[in-house]
């Protein structure tokens, strides 16, 4: 089977067709299905469709876009919840910032303060991460380096091919590998995936965004991670069935799910 590791099944794209979202998907063997959390003001949605459906859970975090949700959103009632099983999306994304240098430098600090701050939490509940980076290679490898984030461990989401943030897999880091690495353009990936260890390799959609070829620019979906996995096969010269059984015992031991 197939886990999805990081779905955002709470988007409004999804709302009026999941049951055959989820159905198409497990058609295919894509058994398991982990939302992160990303927006305060999705949380619930993600709560609520995990309390539907017995093969979905659910993570909670902060984006880095949404900062400004942190204060309110009550982790204690949610990372709590039996079908909780990470914190984040949270982490360092650079891509956006604007202003002058000196505003630059105030925002990045205050993702750093949210991003430690998600990190504390992560080891409060014992639970993994689910890391977001983008233009922040150093910076994110350095706060997870300077908090001890190997005492939870967690997930690189959507590895971004930076040979710098290989060796976070001697800190229990796994790196989540989605639709990117179908894509033509995506050299840097295709010649890293051979030297990440197999037993750290999680496979994930992102849906609605980045779909893999051939349905990129398409609404993603759970169902697109069998594209994934047979890229992945192709690429390491192993059979799609052990693929498969990898990527899915990581995930199961990772989110620490029966």
């Amino acid at each position: 089977m197939i886990i999805d590791t990081h779905i955002h099944l709470d988007d409004e794209r999804y709302r009026d067709d999941l049951d055959e979202v989820l159905n198409r998907a497990r058609e295919k063997g894509v058994e398991r299905f982990i939302i992160p959390g990303a927006d305060a003001k999705t949380i619930d949605r993600a709560v609520e469709i995990a309390e539907v459906y017995d093969d979905v859970y659910f993570a909670v975090g902060i984006h880095p876009y949404d900062m400004d949700g942190f204060d309110a959103l009550d982790f204690d009632m949610y990372a709590k919840h039996k079908k909780c099983v990470a914190i984040g999306e949270c982490g360092l994304d650079y891509y956006r910032l604007e202003g002058s240098d000196e505003e630059k430098e105030i925002e990045k600090q205050r993702q750093k303060e949210v991003f430690v701050a998600q990190i504390k939490l992560a080891k409060k509940y014992k639970k993994p991460l689910i890391v977001h980076i983008r233009d922040a290679s150093r910076d994110s490898k350095k706060v997870l380096l300077d908090n001890n984030a190997k005492e939870v461990g967690g997930v690189l989401h959507c590895y971004n091919a930076d040979e710098e943030l290989l060796s976070l897999a001697k800190e229990d880091f796994y790196f989540g590998i989605g639709g990117v690495l179908t894509f033509k353009n995506a050299k840097k990936l295709l010649n890293v995936l051979p030297k990440i260890p197999q037993e750290k390799l999680l496979i994930e959609t992102d849906g609605p965004y980045l779909t893999p070829m051939p349905y990129r620019g398409e609404r993603n979906e759970p169902l697109y991670t069998t594209f994934i996995a047979q890229k992945m096969a192709e690429l390491l010269e192993i059979s799609l069935e052990n693929i498969e059984s990898i990527t899915t015992k990581n995930a199961l031991k990772l989110f620490d799910i029966s």
